[in-house]
C-alpha cells in the first residue's frame, strides 16, 4: 500500500509562527500541512520565505489554502473578479517561493439562478487563467467541492469535474462538504484528486466536527494519498490523526 500522508490546516494554529506549525507537525508524526492565508498569512503580508525556511529539510509536503473570503470568481462584479484573480496570482506567488506544490481555492458563489450560467463562465475564465500562471510557476491550482447548496458551485461530482477539465486544475476534496451532497462517494472518484480536506458534520450545516463526531463513513478515506485535517482546534486536529490512523490500519 502507498504511503499515506497525513497533515493539517494552520487553521488549527492560526495565530502562531511558520516555525511553530513545523515544530507541532514534525514532533506530532504529520507529513504535511497546509497553510490557510488569510489574517496574519494573507499573501501580502506573509513572509514565504520564512515559511519555506521553517520547513527545510523536514520531508513535509506544504500546501496552500488560497485567501476566499469576501472573493468571488464567479462574481458579475467586474472589479471582485479582476482582484480575486489578483489575489490568486499572490498566492501563486507565495506558493512558489515557500516550496508548496499545491494552492486551493473556492469556485465561487452566485447569488442569483438566472445568472448561473453567466457566473460559470466567469469562474472558468478567472480560475483558467490563474491555473495557466500557476502551472508556469511549478504550482498546481486545485478546486475544492462545496456543500450542496444552490449558491455554491462545483457542489456536484459532474460540475467539479467540468471545472477541473476547462481550467486545467487539480480536485481538493473536502469530505465533509461531500457527506452534505446525494453522491458523497462519487466525489472520490475523479481522476484529477490532489489531496483531501477531512472534517465531519451532521449533513446539515458546515460545522468541521472532529471525523468520528458526525456522519462521515470513514472508509472514504481509504486508497486517498494525501489527507489535510481541516478543523480549528489542535488538540483535535491530534485526536482526528489518531482516528484516520486507526481507520487506515484496519
Amino acid at each position: 500500500m502507498h504511503k499515506v500522508r497525513i497533515g493539517f490546516s494552520t487553521l488549527s494554529l492560526f495565530w502562531r509562527s511558520p516555525f511553530d506549525w513545523a515544530k507541532a507537525a514534525i514532533s506530532d508524526g504529520f507529513g504535511a500541512i497546509e497553510v490557510l492565508c488569510e489574517g496574519p498569512q494573507w499573501p501580502r503580508e506573509a513572509d514565504a520565505r520564512q515559511i519555506r525556511d521553517s520547513f527545510e529539510g523536514s520531508g513535509l509536503e506544504v500546501y496552500l489554502h488560497s485567501p476566499t473570503v469576501d472573493l468571488n470568481p464567479a462574481s458579475v462584479n467586474r472589479g471582485i473578479r479582476e482582484e480575486t484573480l489578483r489575489q490568486l496570482g499572490e498566492a501563486v506567488d507565495m506558493a512558489a517561493v515557500a516550496g508548496a506544490k499545491y494552492v486551493t481555492t473556492h469556485p465561487g458563489i452566485v447569488h442569483k439562478d438566472k445568472v448561473r450560467g453567466v457566473c460559470i463562465d466567469y469562474a472558468m475564465q478567472v480560475l483558467g487563467e490563474a491555473a495557466d500562471d500557476a502551472r508556469s510557476a511549478g504550482v498546481t491550482l486545485s478546486i475544492e467541492n462545496m456543500p450542496s447548496h444552490r449558491q455554491f458551485l462545483c457542489n456536484t461530482p459532474e460540475e467539479l469535474a467540468g471545472f477541473s477539465s476547462n481550467c486545467g486544475c487539480g480536485v481538493t476534496i473536502d469530505v465533509g462538504h461531500a457527506i452534505m451532497c446525494s453522491e458523497p462517494r462519487e466525489f472520490l472518484n475523479l481522476s484529477e484528486i490532489v489531496y483531501l480536506h477531512v472534517n465531519d458534520n451532521m449533513g446539515e450545516r458546515d460545522q468541521h466536527l472532529c471525523p468520528g463526531e458526525g456522519i462521515l463513513d470513514m472508509s472514504m478515506l481509504l486508497g486517498q494519498k494525501r489527507m489535510i485535517i481541516e478543523l480549528d482546534d489542535y488538540a483535535k486536529v491530534l485526536k482526528g490523526r489518531d482516528i484516520i490512523f486507526n481507520v487506515l490500519n484496519g
